[in-house]
């Protein structure tokens, strides 16, 4: 009797892939059985860090050294978009800016955070939420102030990208002005008010005057 061959079937694993750092081992070994325990996550061996989808860091104190080991993980990652990063410590020594830059979407205070509270927090970051703390959050925002004020509006520059002069012509519009009338008002030519629209148009890939608008409104300039 002839028998059919068994076919093999490869599954690919599933979950989230999370990579867990930390210079205690013990802590690292805790946290991966934890957050292995929920199969909407998948822990990865250090071996396979570049395939991480998240990164959690462990450590009392998180400055340089956690900046240069997310530094190269972003660099060997083999991901189209760079892993998240969640920051589990008592003392962040970096500022709330360059924690972002370097894909941070979570910060947890060490001493006072559950094993549930981890997970969920890794889990939700997962699924795209963030959570900064409040002084983080105020620490941001006066930052963000003073790229504003000291590097942005010297050069003529707004927070949304747009210059400040493709804002005053967008806000006029929104006012129901014709190109005509805008130009009256800021002082500029009719054709330079028209290239100022024909830049902003061709650079964020909007189709008329009035996806312009609402491209301005939606982005808070207006």
């Amino acid at each position: 009797m002839n028998q059919r061959p068994l076919s093999a079937h490869t599954t690919e694993p599933s979950g989230v892939a999370v990579a867990v750092h930390a210079s205690d081992p013990m802590t690292a070994l805790g946290a991966a059985s934890i957050l292995g325990s929920d199969g909407r996550l998948r822990v990865l061996p250090e071996s396979d860090i570049a395939l991480a989808e998240m990164i959690v860091i462990i450590e009392e104190a998180v400055g340089d050294k956690a900046l240069a080991f997310l530094r190269e993980v972003r660099t060997k990652s083999r991901l189209d978009t760079s892993p998240r990063c969640v920051i589990v410590t008592d003392r962040l020594r970096i500022d709330g800016l360059t924690a972002i830059q370097y894909g941070t979407a979570a910060v947890l205070q060490r001493s006072n955070t559950s094993d549930d509270e981890l997970l969920r927090t890794v889990v939700a970051v997962s699924q795209g939420a963030a959570y900064l703390p409040p002084w983080l959050q105020g620490s941001l925002l006066n930052q963000f102030d003073r790229i504003r004020r000291d590097v942005l509006e010297p050069n003529g520059l707004t927070m949304s990208g747009m210059s400040a002069r493709e804002r005053d012509v967008l806000r006029l519009l929104a006012d129901g002005h014709s190109t005509e009338e805008v130009a009256v008002r800021v002082g500029y030519s009719e054709r330079t008010v028209k290239n100022v629209l024909h830049s902003l148009m061709s650079r964020h890939g909007l189709n008329n005057r009035a996806h312009a608008v609402a491209f301005a409104w939606r982005a808070g300039v207006i």
